[in-house]
């Protein structure tokens, strides 16, 4: 029996039962797949359904407001993937006439489609015979077939991307492609696989020779950058400080607290005597709100220190990407984690 007909097989029993996997609709398999970047299936869940409820169409998504999107995505990351569906949404709209394209080719046109998305969408929507290759398949594929080459060096990609193509059903490739990615999600889990259970138990060339721990191989990232963040709550008769942030640095356009970053994590007599400091807040003495909080993102890494003015008046100055915000509005604002979850905890227990 053939891979592609093991795996297949096994996903008609046991594979999960998702909502976007009863529709042939581009669209909101194209919702599915750019929420669950980065994501886990739990956690994208709940943001696929409100996106759908709120964006019944590809016009309704290309028709709404950026706030209004970076809100809906707070929470689940990588913001660029909301900025490009919009983008998106807006070519199909207004210059594709509605027309969510099914084909690879045209797909890998769109802003925020690659290779794996577009492989995704033309195989589920049209049935097109393009292999996925997400962190899922690589990993099958490297364990199965014992491949140690790195899967994020230029040869892997391509050894794996024509093992993937060459296995693929052509005759149902869009279940093939369910299957195989979760199959990988499932029982070929990055930590404790279910090997013992494995339909490829016999076969997997890594489970023969005890390497499943080692596979797949990926080649280290460049180190994190550390940055240093002083956020400061200011409140008067019901508002409060906001600031928008700029385009051009992480969580663009999104709204926090005002903000002082320096380049290495101060106490609170240090920082008092920076100059920008004393520009914004002169003398005054504020109050630290917890302790410092860490944040991970793709090659930064955040530490965060939160500080509470004890009136508006001490702010002497003010950028002008800072406004006062009624505390009732706040949720109507589109806010990077760090902030949300603040606000959650300070405001609301």
């Amino acid at each position: 029996m053939s891979f592609a007909s093991k795996l297949i097989i096994w996903y008609q029993s046991e594979g999960r039962d998702l909502p976007w996997r009863k529709t042939r609709d581009p669209y909101i398999i194209w919702l599915s797949e750019i929420i669950l970047q980065q994501t886990r299936v739990e956690q994208g869940l709940p943001y696929f359904y409100t996106f759908r409820e709120h964006f019944p169409t590809v016009l309704d998504f290309a028709e709404a407001s950026e706030d209004e999107l970076l809100r809906l995505w707070q929470g689940l990351g990588y913001y660029s993937r909301a900025r490009n569906m919009h983008k998106t949404a807006k070519i199909v709209a207004y210059e594709l006439k509605g027309e969510f394209p099914v084909d690879y080719d045209s797909l890998l046109r769109l802003p925020g489609i690659g290779e794996y998305t577009a492989a995704a969408i033309s195989s589920f929507s049209v049935g097109e015979s393009k292999a996925v290759l997400d962190g899922n398949v690589f990993r099958v594929l490297s364990r199965v077939f014992g491949i140690s080459t790195a899967i994020n060096s230029t040869e892997g990609k391509k050894l794996f991307q024509s093992l993937a193509q060459d296995l693929i059903s052509t005759i149902d490739p869009g279940t093939y492609n369910h299957a195989i990615m979760d199959f990988g999600a499932t029982v070929c889990k990055p930590k404790a696989p279910l090997c013992e259970s494995c339909v490829f138990r016999g076969e997997c060339a890594a489970f023969e020779e005890g390497s499943v721990a080692l596979l797949p191989v990926k080649i280290k990232s460049k180190k994190s950058r550390d940055r240093y963040f002083n956020y400061f709550l200011v409140e008067e008769d019901g508002l409060v400080l906001m600031a928008r942030r700029g385009g051009d640095d992480v969580w663009a356009n999104m709204y926090e607290f005002p903000l002082l970053e320096t380049r290495e994590d101060l106490d609170l007599e240090t920082l008092m005597r920076t100059d920008e400091y004393r520009f914004f807040f002169g003398s005054t003495v504020v109050e630290p709100i917890g302790g410092i909080t860490k944040h991970v993102l793709s090659h930064q890494n955040i530490y965060a220190r939160f500080f509470r003015l004890p009136d508006a008046k001490s702010v002497l100055e003010k950028k002008d990407t800072w406004h006062y915000f009624f505390l009732e509005n706040l949720d109507k604002l589109a806010k990077h984690k760090l902030i949300f979850s603040f606000i959650d905890k300070y405001f609301k227990d």
